[in-house]
C-alpha cells in the first residue's frame, strides 16, 4: 500500500520509506480511524497532504511527512477500548502520547516529529500548543482529513436509507 506513493510521487515516497518497510506501520491497517477508513489510510492521507502544503510554504516537509504518517501510531482499536472514567483520560487526549511512545520504540524521531505527533489534537488537548508551524500544519490537516472522511462515512450509510 505505501508502494503506490513511489508512483505518486517519489520524493514524498523518499521521505517516509524507512518507515514504510516496517511491519509496525503496517499494523496500522488493522484499526479502523474514522468511518471506515483505516488509520494507515488516513495518517498516509494526513502525511501526503501535510507533505504537499509543507513544500509549499517551505516548511521542513521531510519531518512533516514522517511525523505525520506516525501521529495516530497508537495500535489498538479505540472503539472497543473500556470507557475511561475521566473525560480527559478517553482516546482523543491520550492518543498523543501513546502514539509517540510507540513510534520512539521503532523510530528516531527529532524534536519537531516529536512535536507534531504529541501536539496534534490541538485545541482539543488545550495545554498541548504546537510549539512549530509544522506542528500547527499537522494539526490543521488532519481535522481536515478526519472531517472529511467521518462526513464521507455518515453520507455513505445516509445513502443506503
Amino acid at each position: 500500500m505505501l508502494e503506490k506513493y513511489k508512483n505518486i510521487d517519489e520524493e514524498y515516497y523518499n521521505c517516509i520509506k524507512e518507515l514504510a518497510k516496517t511491519s509496525s506501520i503496517k499494523k496500522m491497517d488493522d484499526f479502523i480511524q474514522h468511518g471506515d477508513t483505516t488509520c494507515l489510510n488516513h495518517s498516509l492521507a494526513v502525511s501526503y497532504k501535510s507533505y504537499k502544503f509543507a513544500k509549499m510554504l517551505n516548511l521542513d516537509y521531510k519531518a512533516v511527512a514522517k511525523a505525520a504518517l506516525l501521529h495516530d501510531f497508537f495500535l489498538y482499536d479505540w472503539h472497543e477500548v473500556t470507557p475511561a472514567k475521566s473525560l480527559f483520560k478517553k482516546h482523543g487526549f491520550t492518543h498523543p502520547q501513546t502514539a509517540l511512545e510507540n513510534a520512539l520504540k521503532y523510530f528516531d524521531l527529532s524534536s519537531l516529529e516529536k512535536d507534531i505527533i504529541l501536539k496534534h489534537m490541538w485545541p482539543l488537548t488545550i495545554r498541548s500548543i504546537p510549539k512549530y508551524k509544522e506542528s500547527f500544519l499537522v494539526c490543521f490537516v488532519d481535522k481536515y482529513i478526519s472531517s472529511k472522511e467521518t462526513l464521507k462515512y455518515h453520507l455513505s450509510l445516509i445513502k443506503k436509507i
